[in-house]
This record gives C-alpha cells, structure tokens and sequence, in this order.
C-alpha cells in the first residue's frame, strides 16, 4: 500500500521536460480516417484520444527526420495497407532532444489494437538494446513517459512495449486478421529494465 502510495505521488509531481512542437498536419481528412478506423477495429466512431497505456517504440530507422517524414505522408502503410498512415506522438532522438507530433487529444496508428487508448512514444533507433545504452536518449525517454504518466494517472504497469501489446488489458481489436498482430519492438525483457528505471527516477522526484 505504501508502496503504490509513494509512486502515485511521485507520478502526480514528475516535471514536464522540455518538448519541442514540431507537428505533423492532422486537418480534418487524417481526423476522419482516425474515426472510420477507430469505428472498424474498436467500434468507436472518433478521432479523440482517451489515454490509459504508454506504449514504447523504436522507429528502426537512424535519423529523426526519416521518421518524421514517414509519420507525416498520410499515406498507407506498406504493412497493413490502410489509412490512416501510421504515426506517434512523441518521438525521442538520439541525443534527447524530444519532440511532439500530435496533440495528445487526438488519436495516433501506431498499435493495432491499443490506438484508441495509448500514446506513442518513437525513440530513434533499431533495437531496445542501442536505446537503453543510449544515457542521453534513454534519460529523454524515462522523463518523458515519467511526466506522461502522472499526467494521465498511468500506471507503469500500462507503460509497455510495443512487442506487449496483445497482453494489454485495454487491447481491443474487432478486425480479426490483426487479432494477433504486434511488433518486435520493445520486448517483456527490454521493457522490464526500462520500468524498473522508470520506478527508480519516479521515487527519486
């Protein structure tokens, strides 16, 4: 009980770092796509984002601007082949600098099954290995999904992987071929390193 009560408060004081505005255009056809996608794989017809999970990321790729661009072409992905194209709220790059794409009101691709629910955050590289050695990137992160998830009241139990996401209490998908899809980004084991930091700078605040 102390325990929990000492993380929550430390999750309600975690200081917002500094993020830089840097966004992709979401106008009103993007937003409409949101809505017909979020009414086809979790029955809610909306763009708007009611976050419950953080969900980790590697962008597989060694640049911030690779990244972006990706996120900003509204276009299908070569995945799954659907709009909207794929994006994230935040992406981290490898020297800390953060920043921000989408509001967080507003509902991002970049999880099947926990859109409607989770905010994204990207970190620039290719594997959970080269961020978590990475001390100024992986500081970003940490203080990053820290101040996320006591703005949010998150539990870091709901700050997950990528690679995590059918385990999620909130995954929902009703498009049964992507039932079981996920990605290998951010794996239990990688994840677990990562929360037990999070719990480490959270009850140091």
């Amino acid at each position: 009980m102390f325990a929990t009560l000492a993380v929550t408060i430390a999750l309600a004081v975690a200081p917002r770092p500094h993020i830089v505005w840097k966004p992709i255009l979401f106008g009103p056809k993007r937003k409409a796509e949101m809505a017909a996608y979020a009414e086809k794989h979790y029955g809610i017809h909306s763009w708007r984002l009611r976050p419950k999970v953080i969900v980790e990321h590697y962008t597989a790729s060694d640049s911030f601007s690779s990244a972006w661009n990706t996120f900003a072409a509204d276009t299908p992905d070569p995945e799954l082949g659907e709009l909207p194209g794929t994006c994230a709220h935040f992406i981290v790059d490898r020297d800390g600098t953060i920043y921000q794409l989408v509001r967080l009101d507003v509902m991002c691709r970049h999880t099947v099954g926990l859109n409607h629910v989770a905010i994204g955050i990207e970190d620039v590289g290719i594997s959970d290995a080269e961020i978590l050695h990475d001390r100024a990137q992986l500081r970003s992160a940490l203080a990053l999904t820290a101040w996320l998830a006591g703005r949010f009241h998150i539990r870091i139990r709901n700050v997950i992987g990528h690679n995590e996401s059918l385990s999620s209490p909130y995954h929902r998908e009703l498009y049964r071929p992507w039932a079981h899809q996920t990605h290998g980004d951010w794996k239990h084991y990688d994840m677990d390193v990562f929360r037990s930091k999070l719990r480490v700078l959270l009850r140091s605040e």
